[in-house]
């Protein structure tokens, strides 16, 4: 592994050859969101794939992968006019201090007690339909994310203890269960690729039916 240049240095060389691309190599030069935010999703399955295996230098390797592409896209905003890596890295600050006033109170603070997992989660739910104002179409419709993650996502909102969605990470039984949860979502599949169905886009359909749910709770 190379010696690291500090942040500052590290992070400033990355734009610099970005830019450089971006003008003179003939496949960046022809990249635009839609282009290349493909490849965005590709990075971050490699980049999960490399911190679940725990192999510290593939997860490396990916990060920057998945950096890349934060910078590029940053860029494509820089060239509209619309901000740039900057702006990005002040608005997510920004973000996350606003999202986190357990850590960053503000000066009026009088709001709940934070002592668990859940009840940051819960504080964020109420965070962005207070503070933000997001509205619960923005919060539920999840085009770009697989059906299993998404479904994941409804059932635990839906769930009306509000268990996390890695409730049974403390299951001592974890892998007999996930082995017998691998075989019925395969049997799933099985099932609708003999009647001619995309089980992709039979569980999305599901789990939007089911997210209206959600809407009418708001």
């Amino acid at each position: 592994m190379p010696e690291p240049d500090s942040l500052a240095q590290a992070l400033e060389r990355l734009d610099g050859v970005t830019r450089r691309l971006r003008v003179e190599c003939p496949w960046d030069r022809e990249q635009d969101a839609r282009s290349i935010v493909p490849h965005t999703v590709e990075e971050a399955y490699e980049l999960a794939e490399a911190a679940l295996s725990g192999d510290d230098e593939a997860m490396r390797d990916e990060l920057g992968d998945v950096l890349f592409q934060v910078v590029f896209l940053s860029l494509l905003l820089e060239e509209r006019g619309e901000g740039d890596l900057a702006a990005v890295a002040t608005q997510l600050t920004e973000k996350l201090i606003r999202r986190h006033p357990h850590v960053y109170p503000p000066e009026d603070a009088t709001g709940a007690e934070i002592e668990t997992a859940d009840d940051v989660r819960r504080q964020w739910d109420e965070i962005k339909s207070g503070v933000e104002g997001r509205t619960a179409e923005k919060d539920w419709k999840k085009p770009g994310i697989p059906a299993l993650i998404y479904a994941n996502k409804i059932q635990w909102k839906l769930d009306p203890a509000e268990k996390p969605a890695n409730a049974g990470a403390g299951n001592p039984d974890q892998q007999a269960d996930q082995a017998e949860v691998g075989r019925l979502l395969w049997e799933a599949v099985e099932k609708a690729r003999s009647r001619g169905i995309d089980p992709e886009l039979a569980l999305r359909a599901e789990a939007e039916s089911r997210a209206s749910e959600l809407n009418d709770r708001k």
